[in-house]
């Protein structure tokens, strides 16, 4: 079975409700909204519906990503330098707690870290990664974890295997290295500009598992569009 959507809401809240069943929450990775707000999302919601969670980004990007843009809430220049590439202090605790709180408020299980492609695979990474989430209290959420770069399958196979994550994926750029949960993410076969043809629909759906949840949102231009094309050459196995 499959469960289909976007990563954010590509439409007017009660036009995407209507049509899916599924939605990767983006606010939570720009600033966490006020956990009435996502309660509120939550309630305005079908009893079936899911929500997934996409962390803060002070977990893990640093300050000089053009995404702090839109943080609001102020960091002092010291801080600027504690935040990102899974470091562990007081700063990305709460990060981290405050993220854990929006997924409680959307009865979420699933919680996405999204690194940027500046976070390659050095031994110091790979360490910090271990030290964060042996650390922290996951909430029960399942925890998966998307690298960009250089990351090869072998160093992220570690990772997730040390650290009990799973691997998100575009899958038409590589496929997880973990088993169990297939968690898709379509970013666009040339970028975000890309609109999916019927063809490339189909081959997706050849990538989705018999034997396993699997979990496709779309991340780009057309991203309401071909989910909803996406939904409707899966029929029946739709979640």
């Amino acid at each position: 079975m499959v469960r289909i959507g976007c990563c954010g809401f590509a439409k007017a809240q009660d036009k995407y409700f209507a049509a899916f069943r599924a939605l990767e929450v983006q606010k939570t990775f720009y600033q966490p909204p006020k956990t009435a707000t996502l309660a509120r999302w939550r309630h305005n919601a079908a009893q079936d519906f899911e929500f997934t969670v996409k962390a803060w980004q002070l977990i893990t990007h640093r300050s000089a990503s053009p995404t702090y843009r839109r943080v609001k809430t102020p960091l002092s220049e010291q801080e600027k330098t504690q935040v990102g590439d899974f470091q562990l202090n007081d700063l990305t605790r709460q990060a981290w707690e405050k993220t854990l709180a929006c997924a409680r408020a959307l009865h979420a299980d699933k919680i996405l870290f999204q690194c940027p492609a500046s976070f390659q695979p050095t031994d110091q990474n790979m360490e910090r990664v271990a030290r964060f989430f042996r650390a922290i209290d996951t909430g029960g959420c399942l925890l998966l974890f998307e690298p960009r770069g250089k990351w090869q399958d072998t160093d992220i196979d570690q990772v997730c295997r040390i650290s009990g994550l799973y691997h998100a994926v575009d899958p038409f750029k590589r496929l997880p290295v973990t088993s169990g949960i297939r968690y898709y993410r379509l970013h666009g076969i040339s970028g975000y500009y890309h609109r999916y043809t019927p063809e490339e629909l189909k081959q997706l759906r050849a990538m989705v598992s018999t034997q396993n949840p699997n979990y496709c949102f779309f991340n780009n231009v057309s991203m309401f569009e071909d989910a909803a094309a996406f939904q409707q050459l899966n029929g029946k196995d739709v979640l």
